[in-house]
């Protein structure tokens, strides 16, 4: 592959064309007149250089797809000749939301060793999307739409997320018929989590106040639901367990976020990924596959 392709994959995979230069050992202005060689010869602008963080232009990231496949095409028949890197081993850093990663990873972490046995694993919690490759994180667990250029997603599972209160709440306040009612409710979010989308079929709500309690924690507003404070939009691997021991109970049934976020494994983009990182995410998407939060009933 021309060298100047490899490079540009490499600062997408980095972030910027600084910390791709101190990975590749060129200085920033060599990886800058390279990228600019690159961008002469094909005749269009790869990149923007308005910002600190790589940016790319709609053709950077239409080469940036095309060049991936390659390099990951490349790196499939190395392995099918060599029969390299099939074994899971070696240290495999995992970073994973803190809800979901007590509710729903943690509690199989066990299993995965025992499949595994030769994998050096460490969990981190955090809900603070990281920089993979400043934190050396081999696997991240997101709940997103978006996936970034530089990084590579595998979709686990949906994220179906419902409107959610305590009997308790709901005897009191009584329940609520459309979504006009919410309007006399006490809502329940983290901050930055309302407005609320919503959607029935192909109508679309959005609902819009503030939470009767503030707080920056997700799991405190699940506490808060579960107590009697108000309604919650809650996702199903959050709450399902609650409404089926019918601490919590479905509101206003038909009306769901939108489908858009789901639970995704990431890493960065990287040809020769190690065997751990490809049996933690398998791992994972066979264990969901079944759960009954993932299911569209």
């Amino acid at each position: 592959m021309d060298p100047d392709y490899l490079l540009f994959a490499r600062a997408v995979e980095a972030g910027s064309l600084s910390a791709a230069g101190r990975i590749l050992n060129i200085s920033p202005a060599m990886m800058s007149k390279r990228i600019s060689r690159l961008e002469a010869r094909l005749g269009v602008r790869l990149i923007h250089r308005t910002t600190r963080r790589l940016a790319l232009t709609e053709e950077g990231a239409s080469l940036h797809r095309d060049l991936v496949a390659i390099l990951d095409a490349i790196q499939q028949a190395e392995d099918r000749v060599t029969n390299r890197h099939r074994t899971a081993s070696g240290p495999l850093r995992i970073s994973a939301p803190t809800s979901f990663g007590r509710l729903h990873v943690a509690r199989h972490v066990a299993r995965f060793l025992q499949q595994h046995p030769r994998v050096d694993l460490q969990l981190n919690l955090t809900d603070a999307y990281e920089d993979l490759l400043a934190q050396r994180i081999d696997v991240a667990i997101r709940i997103t739409s978006d996936i970034p250029a530089h990084l590579e997603g595998h979709r686990l599972a949906a994220n179906r997320r419902i409107l959610c209160a305590s009997p308790a709440y709901l005897a009191a306040h009584g329940l609520p018929e459309k979504i006009a009612d919410l309007a006399h409710h006490h809502l329940l979010a983290a901050e930055g989590q309302l407005p609320w989308r919503l959607v029935n079929g192909r109508a679309r709500k959005l609902v819009d106040g503030q939470s009767r309690v503030r707080t920056n924690s997700s799991e405190i507003v699940r506490e808060l639901a579960l107590t009697g404070v108000g309604i919650a939009l809650r996702s199903l691997w959050d709450v399902g367990d609650l409404i089926g021991q019918g601490s919590l109970v479905r509101v206003l049934d038909s009306w769901e976020g939108p489908e858009d976020l789901a639970v995704h494994a990431v890493h960065p983009r990287a040809a020769g990924r190690p065997a751990a990182v490809d049996a933690f995410i398998g791992f994972l998407r066979d264990i969901f596959r079944d759960a009954s939060w993932n299911r569209g009933d």
